[in-house]
């Protein structure tokens, strides 16, 4: 028996690749992907996402609600301002509630349409749409941008290329800017960013996120959804077989072959699909879409939208590429049968989910108290005796007004017998969403605390919401805490 080594084993890899003709390289260099512009309905679906999506996000911190800034997540006071909500960190139930909403919404999304959110929404395909727009019109289209890269460079190569990252650089910083100014009052911002002024953490995010927004969409691009992406893995488990999915309709489409507008592909036994190559021209994956369902394809339709106007030119039936199931394909089912099985046992309940979810979340936001008490004992005194021989525990109260108006609150406590505040104003007021922190000594005659015996007993602080102008009835709020009688 001959002994196999490393060196021989490489030796018929190099030998059987001289008979194939080819060769293979482990660390190939990636192909630049050059997407062809298109129109369609899908296509004009895309970029109302792109205005809409983008005008939110650039807007709204321009708003101004009740003299300040719309949406502000000021981290250095912790509050969170959301138009005419007032937030504080003890509100962190709600980010959950909105990340289920999220959760349930793709996967509601996902399992009737695919991936509806990658093509349509995803602020990766968003802004990636943005910087080919600024690419097509800086360097031209599709053959124009492969001759200026694969010609020397010349004068107009590199004012061309000079003004394509100047404004990418430029859209970036405004997108790291813009990203700030939710948490960095934007007008402040503004001010600081004439003079350079940014603050250290300033500089940082805005620098960050304009660097990623820049090597994202515009080199990154579709590395992005194929190899970072985790929903890309994972979609195929939200799918099955009456999931509206980009498919190309091989029975009808395939043989293909390039033919005149006038052949009868019938007779030259032909399908539909005349082998253009534009599906795969103008996929930002580049992928071909009539090889079947890949997990490369972020569903944006730009395929559907090409080879719809290839078939309008042909005199063909459009619909060679389409949204549809596996089960329509091969059963040839109609619309009607396809959009009944899409309300699904699984459709059903993710709707019914996400439907409990959000009632949930609106009744919550509708019902929460205008104000927040949190109790916390003082730890250097747990309790003392003072004249008297009455017993006295020291408390801090926070009163955290979630109104943007001055309110007004009474402090009452009760749970022993005789138990009363000492040193507390008869009202206590509390500026537009201020969190303020009041000192209290609550104390029990000494027969009372005899009666009651040593230990911790239980107490509630009553906080009561006086009734005046923004706050036009009473509210009540009680917190528990315990009072401590020494042995």
């Amino acid at each position: 028996m001959s002994e196999t080594t490393p060196a021989s084993n490489a030796a018929a890899v190099t030998d059987d690749a001289d008979k194939s003709g080819t060769v293979v390289s482990l660390y190939q260099k990636q192909k630049k992907i050059y997407a062809r512009a298109v129109t369609g309905l899908f296509a004009t679906w895309r970029w109302a996402l792109v205005w809409i999506t983008q005008l939110v996000f650039y807007g709204l911190p321009w708003l101004v609600w009740n003299d300040r800034q719309a949406v502000l997540f000021d981290l250095a006071s912790r509050r969170f301002y959301i138009f005419g909500l007032v937030l504080y960190p003890q509100d962190l139930i709600y980010l959950s509630g909105l990340l289920m909403i999220s959760a349930y919404a793709l996967f509601l999304f996902t399992a009737v349409a695919g991936r509806l959110w990658c093509g349509f929404a995803c602020p990766q395909t968003v802004y990636t749409e943005i910087y080919m727009w600024f690419e097509q019109r800086i360097e031209g289209d599709r053959a124009q941008r492969m001759r200026l890269d694969e010609g020397p460079w010349t004068l107009e190569k590199l004012w061309r290329k000079t003004a394509k990252q100047s404004v990418w650089i430029l859209f970036g910083l405004w997108t790291g800017f813009t990203f700030v100014g939710y948490f960095t009052p934007i007008k402040t911002l503004a001010a600081e960013a004439m003079t350079l002024g940014f603050g250290p953490w300033e500089w940082f995010w805005v620098l960050f996120y304009g660097f990623a927004t820049y090597g994202n969409a515009g080199y990154m691009r579709e590395q992005v959804c194929k190899y970072m992406c985790p929903y890309a893995r994972f979609q195929s488990v939200m799918f099955d077989h009456d999931t509206l999915i980009i498919s190309y309709d091989s029975e009808r489409g395939d043989p293909r072959g390039p033919r005149s507008k006038k052949a009868d592909p019938a007779q030259l036994g032909l399908g539909s699909c005349i082998d253009c190559g534009l599906c795969v021209q103008v996929c930002p994956t580049g992928i071909d879409i009539r090889k079947g369902l890949q997990y490369e394809c972020i569903g944006c339709a730009a395929c559907i939208d090409v080879c719809d106007g290839i078939m309008d030119k042909m005199g063909y039936q459009p619909g060679l590429i389409r949204y549809a199931t596996q089960n329509s394909l091969s059963q040839h089912l109609d619309k009607q049968q396809i959009l009944k099985r899409v309300l699904r046992p699984r459709v059903l309940i993710y709707t019914a989910i996400l439907a409990i979810i959000c009632g949930a979340f609106v009744a919550s936001i509708a019902l929460r108290d205008p104000f927040r008490v949190d109790v916390v004992r003082d730890r250097a005194s747990l309790a003392r005796q003072v004249e008297d021989g009455r017993i006295e525990n020291v408390y801090r109260l926070q009163i955290m007004n979630a109104a943007e108006r001055v309110q007004h609150y009474r402090i009452h406590v009760d749970g022993l017998t005789g138990i009363k505040l000492v040193g507390v104003p008869e009202v206590v007021e509390v500026l537009p969403a201020e969190a303020r922190w009041i000192t209290v000594s609550v104390q029990v005659p000494y027969e009372s605390s005899q009666q009651a015996g040593a230990g911790a007993h239980p107490i509630h602080f009553q906080i009561e919401r006086v009734p005046g102008e923004g706050a036009p009835s009473a509210i009540t709020l009680s917190e528990k805490s315990t009072f401590i009688v020494p042995r």
